[in-house]
């Protein structure tokens, strides 16, 4: 009777479920502003508090800020970027104006002085008692004390009511508040502004540019307990980078003094030490060490070591003056291409504004001030500096005279060579190598670098001069094993280094190596168990700033289930031999662990394809509170499901990806289907798929609400042959999949972007299998997309074929028949498949006539093709009003082609330049 029972029990809850179900609404296009993440996650140094913002997607978002101990939750409406003091006695936020008059704002054209502007608010967490500042621009706390808050205020508005307009007050005025007794010190025309560490001091700018003020011009250090204020250095100017050494025993800026219409402005480096009444000139143009016709760089960063003995900051060339006498209606304005230039002129006026800014890293020894040690030039850009600025030696990379080759390799062949601190005289250690990444090891013993060409690491002794290749007893490979690129493999990294440089762990697929830098002898640290269970595990680590791993510390592992696709975590043991031990490894998507600097407290989100990343508390990841119930709405809609599928292509190759199915989905039913992929996506089985107005992608969770299948295939390429490897793995698990009597075959399309939108091109060339195809941004002819430029980055696109994701292997001149065979242009006769092409006139990645070549093409064979230009839009679309558009016009084109739905007005008709800005031609013609 009771198994009766139980039968009945689960016959009704089922059919409860799917009476629920099928009462459940689908998802559509307004849904998207409110649908919400988590964002800004913070954890108390005590691990007491957890403060956390839930944003939607257009709108206000909320802060909450929750006591562990007592569960009582603060909430604070369009709250953002939350710190807390370090004693866990504060929290500071900004509070962002309403959306809506932001919005009315924008809308009336008001200029920035007169758009809504942020607040402060301070929380007191011990008595929620909360205090409310309008008007600021920004706030800073000190970084190891809890006593005081600085606020830089904005310009009060001009009151125009008033007949006779009164003085405009002072832009950023600062003010300084002791958040104990709320008692506040007034600081007029800052600048500029930063605490010490300590909290007791507070280091500022002043620049007034009013001729009768009665303010003065200059940089001031204000003594907090004291009450006093020391004029460091006076005179109007811009003065930059303040910055304390860790102790607060001596500060240190960059100034520039130049007049204000000077043509070139010729910063200085200012030094204190709280011995004398002022701060002096450390280092200027004429400094002993300056390089010839260098000056200090107020863009380069400034700070001290941490004990204070050197003091680091940039140099760069005297900028040439502006020549004032050229007119410039009266002279060209050209770009002039050299075939001996480092770089293409489209890098470099990509990179213009970076250039402009280039600047070198120098030290000067305190013990020795009157002479600097440059240590880094426009021969070698690129320093680490070991043992956080105290080793004897940095370690220096370039790539200096070898970057034309990365036109068609992708990459540039460096260099490393060792600097001596005391000099800045270079050793060259290793040549023009295909290096992933050399890297110097924490106490600056050791570099480490992986060759592509031999697929090793190789381990250099700064002490020594001897270089070892280190050492691999079992012939794993530390490069990526499943590399599909006509190109050498990456490497899998270095993971984290032991205290004293003792050891170096490195990764392979699976599994962590320990080697010791000095003999090259290593061992694996997981022991196998990563491979032997294809469970790929990778050191996680929790604390932001720890430069190394204690000998005996136990460490985080996360882990990602290669079989299926399960995440979690493992722990091990420094000391110890044993195997890595599970802790958690289910069916969810977590993200990176933030530990609480005092407490063994983690926080951190999980999710899957059905469940919102929420935020969750542990200190086991086993018992866990989930802090944060976001997107409660979801359950008022259809939403899906998503599985595993495996198959087996024509060719005998193993292949899976990730089929998502209606909540409401009735195998008795037929489901139109749309495929959507890129590369190997099958690794997301556990991502959640918030629906959204997307830059291009398939928006999964919105076509599966309504009533679509969707299918995510994984691809593996052929050198030379990327084409027909589409069609190996996406044609063969669509077939797969139609053996399923709930899969119309009849009413399958195709979504794509980019890599996705060329294998678009392709399949519609191949096959008439599919009712319907979506290409963004595609390639449609690989011979005349192979000479043009990625403007967002001005490099060449050869290397793409010959190296990289195009996967070619050759150039156009040895392989011209690949060219052509892969170029869908070559093959638009035999397309039957209506397609919708978007390329958009302003894609820094692919050249948007490649877009016009497949449209221009198709229509003059006749074949229904419609192209979007979202106009100054970018390859994946930025703007949020074109990605709402795009959403609603895919929505139409599929419903129409693979549910029978009417078409819309700018599917049938189109829309006319005339009408452009007025009509968008989203109504259904019947």
């Amino acid at each position: 009777m009771r198994k009766i029972l139980f039968s009945t029990s689960l016959i009704l809850l089922s059919f409860c479920s799917l009476v629920q179900s099928q009462s459940k609404k689908p998802l559509d296009h307004t849904v998207y502003d409110g649908w919400q993440s988590i964002s800004g996650e913070k954890i108390s140094n005590n691990a007491k508090y957890v403060a956390y913002g839930v944003a939607v997607q257009e709108g206000d978002a909320n802060l909450f800020i929750k006591n562990l101990k007592s569960n009582v939750i603060f909430n604070q409406q369009r709250a953002t970027i939350t710190e807390f003091t370090f004693d866990n006695q504060f929290a500071v936020f900004q509070i962002k104006p309403f959306f809506k008059d932001t919005r009315q704002a924008k809308i009336k054209k008001k200029k920035a002085d007169d758009m809504p502007k942020d607040s402060l608010g301070i929380l007191n967490l011990s008595n929620n008692n909360l205090v409310k500042i309008p008007r600021v621009k920004s706030f800073k706390i000190p970084k190891k004390a809890g006593q005081v808050l600085a606020y830089l205020l904005e310009k009060e508005p001009v009151d125009t009511t008033k007949k006779k307009a009164l003085a405009p007050t002072f832009e950023n005025t600062l003010v300084l508040r002791e958040l104990a007794s709320s008692s506040e010190t007034i600081i007029k025309g800052v600048s500029e502004y930063e605490f010490s560490d300590n909290g007791k001091y507070l280091l500022y700018s002043v620049n007034i540019t009013k001729k009768d003020s009665l303010l003065k011009s200059g940089t001031f250090v204000y003594d907090i307990t004291e009450k006093k204020t020391t004029l460091l250095t006076s005179g109007k100017g811009s003065y930059k980078n303040l910055i304390f050494d860790e102790k607060a025993k001596q500060l240190a800026f960059t100034g520039d003094k130049s007049a204000e219409k000077a043509l070139v402005k010729i910063p200085k480096l200012y030094y204190y030490n709280f011995k004398t009444d002022s701060a002096s000139i450390i280092a200027q143009e004429t400094t002993a060490g300056m390089p010839k016709n260098f000056s200090v760089s107020e863009n380069g960063k400034v700070y001290f070591t941490k004990d204070g003995s050197r003091l680091f900051f940039g140099t760069a060339p005297i900028p040439t003056p502006k020549d004032t006498t050229i007119v410039e209606f009266e002279v060209a304005k050209i770009d002039i291409w050299n075939y001996k230039d480092d770089e293409l002129q489209p890098m470099q006026l990509a990179n213009l504004t970076k250039t402009l800014k280039q600047n070198y890293l120098a030290m000067i020894l305190l013990s020795n001030p009157s002479q600097i040690v440059q240590l880094a030039d426009e021969k070698i850009e690129n320093v680490s500096l070991g043992n956080e600025g105290l080793s004897n030696y940095a370690l220096g990379s370039s790539d200096y005279g070898n970057k034309i080759a990365q036109q068609w390799q992708g990459y540039t062949l460096e260099s490393a060579y060792l600097i001596s601190m005391a000099d800045g005289s270079r050793k060259l250690i290793n040549e023009n190598g295909e290096v992933a990444r050399y890297t110097l090891s924490p106490k600056g013993n050791y570099v480490i670098w992986f060759d592509k060409k031999n697929q090793t690491y190789y381990s250099y002794s700064v002490t020594t001069g001897n270089k070892i290749a280190l050492e691999n007893p079992t012939q794993i490979k530390f490069g990526e094993e499943d590399n599909d690129v006509p190109d050498n493999a990456n490497p899998y990294g270095i993971a984290a280094w032991t205290a004293n440089d003792e050891q170096v762990l490195i990764y392979d697929r699976y599994d962590v190596w320990s080697f010791d830098p000095a003999t090259g002898k290593g061992k694996n640290f997981t022991n196998g168990y990563g491979r032997a269970n294809l469970i790929t595990l990778r050191y996680n680590e929790t604390e932001l700033e720890k430069r190394f791993i204690n000998p005996k510390e136990t460490i985080l592992l996360s882990a990602f289930n290669n079989v299926n696709k399960e995440r979690g975590f493992f722990k091990k043991n420094m000391a110890d031999l044993k195997n890595p031990e599970k802790i958690v490894l289910a069916g969810y998507t977590f993200s990176r662990p933030l530990k609480a600097k005092d407490s063994d407290i983690y926080i951190y989100t999980k999710s899957n394809y059905k469940a919102s990343p929420d935020l969750y508390t542990s200190n086991n990841f086993i018992k866990e509170i989930k802090l944060s119930a976001i997107n409660p709405q979801q359950n008022n809609y259809n939403w899906g499901t998503a599985e595993l599928v495996k198959w087996t292509t024509p060719k005998g190759y193993k292949s899976e990806g990730i089929l998502y199915k209606p909540e409401n989905f009735d195998a008795s039913k037929k489901y139109p289907m749309v495929v959507y992929f890129y590369e190997k996506l099958s690794d997301g089985l556990y991502s959640y798929q918030a629906p959204a107005p997307t830059p291009s992608r398939l928006n999964i969770s919105f076509f599966v609400s309504n009533g679509y299948l969707v299918f995510a295939p994984d691809i593996s390429y052929e050198t030379g042959y990327p084409g027909k490897s589409a069609e190996e793995f996406i044609n063969s698990g669509v077939e797969e999949l139609k053996k399923n009597a709930w899969v119309d075959g009849t009413k399958i399309g195709l979504q794509g972007q980019s890599w996705g939108g060329y294998q678009i091109a392709h399949l519609i060339t191949r096959t008439n299998m599919y009712a319907a195809a979506w290409a963004g941004a595609p390639v449609a002819n690989m011979t005349s997309a192979y000479g043009g430029i990625r403007w967002t980055s001005g490099l060449n696109r050869q290397f793409q074929y010959e190296k990289t994701q195009s996967r070619i292997g050759a150039t156009l001149w040895e392989k011209p028949e690949l060219y052509i065979e892969n170029s869908p242009l070559f093959h638009f006769p035999k397309v039957q498949t209506p397609v919708v092409v978007m390329a958009n006139d302003g894609d820094g990645s692919v050249p948007w006539y490649q877009g016009i070549e497949m449209f221009t093409g198709l229509r003059r064979l006749g074949k229904p093709v419609w192209l979007l230009n979202y106009n100054g839009d970018d390859h994946n679309l930025v703007q949020r009003q074109n990605r709402k558009d795009i959403q609603i016009r895919e929505q139409q084109f599929f419903d129409h082609y693979l549910k029978g739905l009417p078409a819309p007005v700018w599917m049938v008709k189109g829309v006319p330049a005339t009408e452009k800005g007025k009509n968008w031609g989203f109504e259904l013609v019947k």
